[in-house]
């Protein structure tokens, strides 16, 4: 149930999850009442809660905040646990148990013991996987580090998505750690361009590296994945820009395993996943350079992109549930912060909650800056 980027991925309650059925019918995860439309009102929490789980699929990047947002979730830990709620820290003024207070702001009865009113679980492929399971009905909640249009350009219409912005992430690039220490410590705009062009191939062409010739190995993500989508769209201008790639991998992490296990590697990932033996380089971009732990993720960072729940024609409660928990001050801090993304300041916060059904109970966010309602600004 730990929090942050170190937890191990596929805590036990967690994985899989998809509905079958599909939509957010009684067999799946939205609101019984509600159907495949979530802004409008259901008959009772405790019907809603008889709808089964809430389920999620989708980005890697967004996995660690979702996932372990629904560990904690489905662990539902009294108020005086400071370490996974503690409500008072964050400006609530409630004996509620976790689950239980996020829950019932939209209607959804407790248990009446640790037992969440609906359980959420998590699956994790890719960006466009979660869209793709999103669409057929298959789960309520789409994860995706890139925006919809981009990673389906050729799709007509796309009112019947809700965008959720949940966090950032300053997208860093990472070389094997036999590189950095070689000298490679920065790259330029242009270096890096070159790079996954395939018009540098060797790393003795690539300015302060001092070890001996080495051809680059040049890891890109999986196509679909919204990494991979939201790296080509900000450093080449167009999501479908050609690159030169020698593997394309599928999800974050094995990324990360990949360049820690090679002694010339180069690849983009997402910031939770950063470290050890995958250091990130600082990047000199538009003449301004974007160092790790300083300025990359700043707002005008150019490699920084929105992290996203999507859902599907509306917004049921239940979703509103688990994603305004994710909004607030306590949400931002232990799932996405702690995870080493950006939270969202509060306004944005604000922005975000307004795309959500109105709640059946109207409560004051406290510390996260936020007004005290459901679709009202402050």
């Amino acid at each position: 149930m730990g929090v942050g980027a170190s937890t191990t991925i596929g805590v036990a309650g967690c994985l899989g999850g998809t509905r079958g059925s599909g939509g957010n019918n009684s067999s799946g995860g939205g609101s019984a009442a509600n159907g495949s439309s979530g802004n409008s009102s259901t008959s009772s929490g405790s019907q809603q809660a008889a709808s089964g789980p809430l389920t999620a699929d989708g980005s890697s990047t967004v996995y660690p905040i979702t996932s372990n947002g629904a560990s904690v979730w489905n662990s539902n830990p009294p108020a005086d646990d400071k370490e996974y709620w503690g409500p008072s820290q964050y400006g609530f003024q409630t004996n509620k148990r976790m689950a239980d207070f996020f829950a019932g702001i939209y209607g959804f009865e407790a248990s009446g013991g640790s037992q969440p009113p609906f359980s959420v679980n998590v699956g994790l492929s890719h960006s466009g996987t979660g869209i793709e399971k999103l669409m057929n009905e298959q789960v309520d909640i789409g994860d995706s580090s890139a925006p919809v249009k981009e990673e389906l350009p050729e799709r007509k219409g796309y009112e019947n998505f809700t965008d959720h912005v949940v966090g950032v992430d300053g997208q860093p690039v990472v070389v094997s750690k036999a590189i950095y220490d070689a000298g490679v410590t920065k790259l330029t705009g242009e270096q890096l361009k070159a790079i996954y062009k395939g018009e540098i191939t060797n790393w003795k062409n690539v300015d302060g590296y001092s070890g001996p010739s080495k051809e680059i190995q040049v890891i890109c993500r999986a196509e679909g994945s919204g990494t991979d989508t939201a790296f080509r769209a900000n450093l080449f201008g167009s999501p479908d820009a050609p690159i030169k790639c020698d593997s394309r991998i599928g999800q974050n992490q094995q990324v990360r395993t990949t360049v820690q296990q090679s002694d010339n590697a180069i690849a983009y990932m997402a910031l939770a996943f950063v470290g050890g033996q995958a250091p990130a380089v600082a990047l000199e971009l538009d003449g301004t350079t974007y160092k790790l732990g300083k300025n990359l993720g700043a707002k005008d960072y150019p490699l920084s992109r929105d992290l996203h729940c999507y859902t599907w024609k509306g917004t049921s409660k239940k979703e509103a549930a688990f994603i305004n928990m994710l909004l607030t001050e306590y949400g931002q801090t232990n799932f996405v912060e702690a995870n080493d993304y950006f939270k969202l300041p509060p306004d944005r916060r604000t922005e975000q909650r307004s795309k959500l059904p109105e709640p059946d109970q109207q409560i004051d966010y406290g510390a996260s800056g936020n007004s005290s309602s459901g679709n009202s600004s402050s």
